[in-house]
């Protein structure tokens, strides 16, 4: 009799943390930045401060990057590879606007981890995907305060990208904990998230321990 082939099993669904936009108070922060990371799984921290001068920038990575970093979280910066590279960052994270894959690997050497944001395009993602990156993000998939969004992908395109192609996808924007495991179930490898742990009403360590059993559970 034929063998029935052997699927390997998914990986688990892990969690991408998103920084709040502005970080008024960088060394409270990082408090609560320690409490969020001890309370869960975390695969990556994003540092994602888009209308801060290069100065406080700078100021935050140095905060924030060795506490993350001691725990095993990758630090991703947003946009920008040459301050990424710079600072010791172990990624970057690139809008359709910013520099390109090749531009940001070459500043960054091949060790280092490059997202790119695809919204809800396919065919953005396996531009990314053939230039080099190593994932691509999917979003918003929900309405959120965070940033300004026009494109609303359907949970499907990441149940499709699972199935075809084989770098990871991140599901993004304003998930929660009652939203995340329909994502997993999808297919998201990664969930990012900030208001659902920045603004939980019981603290960023519970909002970890939330979204970490919702992706556990994928209820």
């Amino acid at each position: 009799m034929p063998r029935t082939p052997v699927v390997p099993e998914r990986p688990p669904t892990r969690l991408y943390l998103i920084t709040p936009p502005a970080i008024p108070d960088l060394d409270a922060f990082a408090r609560e930045l320690e409490a969020a990371l001890d309370a869960g799984d975390v695969a990556a921290l994003q540092i994602r401060m888009k209308d801060a001068d290069d100065a406080t920038v700078l100021a935050a990575v140095a905060a924030l990057k060795p506490v993350a970093q001691a725990r095993g979280v990758a630090v991703i910066l947003n946009d920008r590879p040459d301050l990424a590279a710079r600072l010791g960052c172990d990624g970057v994270h690139l809008g359709q606007s910013d520099a390109s894959v090749v531009e940001a690997r070459s500043l960054m050497g091949r060790d280092a981890m490059i997202g790119v944001t695809c919204h809800d395009s396919r065919e953005l993602a396996m531009d990314a995907a053939e230039a080099g990156a190593d994932y691509v993000a999917f979003g918003a998939f929900f309405p959120t305060a965070t940033k300004a969004t026009v494109h609303r992908p359907d949970p499907e395109i990441l149940t499709i990208w699972q199935e075809t192609v084989e770098i990871p996808c991140v599901a993004i924007g304003g998930i929660t904990a009652a939203t995340a495991g329909t994502l997993a179930r999808a297919g998201a490898d990664f969930v990012a998230v900030s208001a659902a742990v920045w603004s939980h009403p019981e603290g960023p360590a519970q909002g970890v321990r939330d979204l970490a059993r919702a992706l556990a559970s994928k209820a």
